[in-house]
């Protein structure tokens, strides 16, 4: 199996997430697709990869260069803040061999950071675990990558949902491993959380223009919150959702001024 592993200035997270992938109880193939950084994600990925190779403009296309150079037949794709369980590469190996039919792998996710909303992430993520209206595929088949065409390069967010779904549009299913991943937040601010939806907001209306593009209701996360266990929390995830709401309307309201 290879992993391909897009960065751009992600020493802080990059050591940590690289480690584990070369901790698999299965051996994997480490490539590393680095957008011009310039702190020292070069270093650490070197010290890491059996391939470091320079691309971008956007991560889209950093994965499509990783696996478009790899040389496994399953490709996983594990973002730099990420720390991997070390069964993953394992239990893909396992699944894809056993079901011919396979497309594709959900890796589950769970976060992990610092301060009162990387908790309320933590949550937001947990409610989010096994909801096919939000998790994507991270582990695909080579041929199925060949496919489709890979990730598409004209969207830098939403990506991840289109490819996992156009995969399982060509008639392959789409599993999940038992294990799973942490996601490295780190430390999150409203304004922070604003501001990287209005970023991915700017490809929100090219996204919506996609044939399987997924609706964006949320009603069985809601239901899955700690409302009495917890309700500082679950109010807490409220406000969050409700700020990066707002963050991918202005992001989407400035792609369309742009556009026209």
């Amino acid at each position: 199996m290879t992993v391909v592993v897009p960065t751009r200035n992600s020493a802080r997270t990059l050591e940590r997430c690289l480690a584990s992938l070369r901790a698999q109880s299965a051996p994997v193939e480490l490539v590393v697709v680095d957008n011009a950084s310039e702190d020292g994600t070069p270093e650490i990925a070197a010290a890491y990869a059996d391939t470091v190779l320079a691309g971008g403009p956007e991560r889209s296309a950093q994965r499509n260069i990783g696996w478009r150079a790899a040389s496994g037949d399953v490709v996983a794709f594990v973002d730099s803040d990420m720390v991997a369980s070390p069964g993953i590469a394992a239990e893909a190996a396992e699944a894809f061999d056993a079901d011919p039919g396979l497309g594709g792998l959900v890796i589950p996710e769970e976060s992990f950071g610092q301060g009162f909303w990387a908790r309320v992430r933590a949550v937001e993520k947990r409610a989010y675990l096994g909801d096919p209206a939000v998790e994507a595929a991270r582990i695909f088949r080579r041929t199925a990558l060949d496919a489709v065409g890979g990730y598409d390069e004209d969207l830098s967010a939403f990506e991840d949902w289109d490819l996992a779904d156009r995969v399982a549009a060509s008639g392959l299913r789409i599993g999940r491993t038992p294990s799973g991943v942490l996601h490295d937040e780190g430390r999150i601010t409203l304004r922070s959380a604003y501001r990287k939806r209005r970023y991915y907001g700017r490809w929100l209306p090219a996204y919506r223009t996609r044939p399987t593009a997924r609706s964006f209701g949320r009603g069985g996360t809601l239901r899955r919150l700690p409302l009495l266990s917890s309700p500082v929390t679950a109010a807490g995830v409220i406000v969050l959702k409700a700020t990066e709401a707002a963050g991918l309307l202005a992001g989407a309201r400035a792609a369309g001024r742009d556009a026209s």
